[in-house]
């Protein structure tokens, strides 16, 4: 392929659909730039590999590729355990659902009271009404923190006993609650769910996603928050072993074509996402494939950037949406007012989340001033004059319509005149209230035109209000 077209190539190699009934679930391609480069995309179907395989995965490639270069045939090291012995094991030790007694019954009981009441979905600041179908369509804009906040964030982690994972998954569940989500906050995050040592060289599907529910009512402080999301997390990390799509049907939302169940924001982080390929004679490096779906409204991704030393240096990573709701612009804002809020929230953990400066100074001007900057210069005249001056302007344009009768503005003039002068008669005029209970009608416009015209104010009282009522 040419350069010019091997994104295109490379997207839509990737978007190959597996079936499950004939093919083997990895595919691979060779995309040939030149005699000397090559990119590589090797697609799994997410029932055999997930985000943690890739690193015994890419070790394994690295030593097929050695012994194939030297023609000879790879020599793996026994596996203390395969993945048929990991799923045995785990149906041993979760036990049937049927039995009150078993380990899976206890933790679905965990998750049914956890998760009794959650919000169908979050009302977040979309851009456009949510469609009733979602087309997964999506985009991504990057996102970063500085080694500053970074530093800040493992400071503060420290202090309270929590991950840094925790402090992210507080400082978005803050900013969503300061942009209109409410006070109960679910947020889904994948687990990796390899819990023994043994599974680590293992490529297989072991991940489970957890709904990480987050309380922000009351305003709290950012560190009394640290602390809901600390014990709520904890206690969903001690339930880890119920499968997701086991959970939808146990909460039994009310299912809709329109957005995800149970959460529609995730939080994925990572400590670590370097991929090591050792292939003798190649430079390697990974290529990013484009976003162009999302499964979620919103998807934060992070990872933790170290330095020579170990010392906390930044972190990296992106905020995905989905088009149907969002525009880019905004998504670029909601990185930034989570970045902004992150900065103040480690600076002062004290101050109530309510108080966080979400805001540049450009978008506090703007909200201020900027959209409050209505004066305009308006003419010294009464709203009797200035009607007639429109009348003077567009006589014969329509004025007025109702149920099918239309009024010129001379014709409504002439009406209110009419009307105005009779009122006059009656010593109607400034100072004085005239009550107008009429229904809405052309009438109650003609109404209000003459009684502004003899100065009086005018007064709406409903006709379908109670009689005392309109007495009084």
């Amino acid at each position: 392929v040419d350069e010019a077209d091997l994104n295109t190539a490379v997207d839509q190699a990737s978007t190959h659909t597996f079936d499950l009934t004939k093919d083997v679930p990895l595919r691979a391609w060779v995309f040939t730039l030149a005699h000397d480069e090559h990119l590589v995309l090797l697609l799994a179907h997410h029932i055999v590999s997930d985000g943690a395989s890739l690193a015994p995965l890419a070790h394994d490639l690295s030593t097929a590729y050695t012994a194939r270069c030297d023609g000879a045939t790879p020599h793996w090291a026994p596996l203390p355990v395969q993945y048929a012995d990991y799923t045995l094991w785990q149906r041993e030790v979760l036990g049937d659902e049927s039995d009150p007694d078993s380990v899976l019954s206890r933790q679905i009981a965990y998750w049914r009271s956890t998760l009794a009441g959650l919000p169908e979905q979050l009302e977040l600041p979309a851009d456009r009404p949510r469609p009733a179908v979602a087309s997964h369509q999506g985009d991504s804009v990057e996102m970063e923190l500085d080694a500053e906040v970074h530093r800040g964030m493992v400071r503060l982690a420290r202090e309270h006993q929590v991950s840094v994972f925790m402090v992210v998954q507080a400082g978005i569940a803050a900013l969503l609650t300061r942009l209109g989500a409410g006070t109960d906050i679910p947020i889904g995050s994948p687990i990796a769910g390899r819990t023994d040592d043994a599974l680590e060289d293992l490529v297989g599907f072991f991940v489970n996603t957890l709904v990480l529910r987050t309380d922000t009512s009351g305003d709290p402080t950012f560190a009394e928050l640290l602390g809901r999301v600390r014990e709520a997390d904890l206690a969903a990390y001690a339930h880890q072993d119920v499968p997701f799509e086991r959970l939808v049907e146990i909460v039994n939302p009310t299912r809709s074509l329109a957005h995800h169940p149970l959460f529609q924001v995730i939080l994925t982080f990572q400590n670590s996402s370097d991929l090591e390929l050792d292939l003798a004679g190649l430079a390697v490096r990974e290529h990013a494939l484009d976003a162009a779906s999302a499964k979620f409204d919103l998807s934060f991704a992070l990872e933790e950037q170290l330095d020579s030393r170990g010392v906390p240096s930044g972190m990296r990573g992106s905020v995905e949406f989905a088009t149907d709701l969002f525009d880019r612009q905004t998504a670029e804002s909601i990185a930034a007012w989570l970045e902004r809020l992150l900065r103040n929230a480690v600076e002062d953990a004290s101050r109530p989340i309510g108080e966080v400066d979400v805001l540049s100074a450009q978008e506090r001007e703007l909200l201020l001033h900027g959209w409050n900057n209505t004066a305009r210069n308006v003419p010294d005249a009464t709203l009797a004059e200035l009607f007639e001056a429109q009348v003077a302007r567009t006589p014969d344009a329509p004025a007025l319509e109702h149920e099918g009768t239309q009024l010129t503005y001379s014709e409504l003039n002439a009406r209110a005149n009419q009307l105005a002068h009779h009122l006059i008669s009656r010593n109607v005029g400034p100072e004085q209230i005239v009550a107008l209970a009429l229904p809405r009608t052309i009438d109650v416009v003609v109404a209000i035109l003459a009684v502004a015209k003899t100065g009086a104010a005018y007064l709406p009282v409903d006709p379908d209000y109670p009689a005392d009522r309109i007495a009084y």
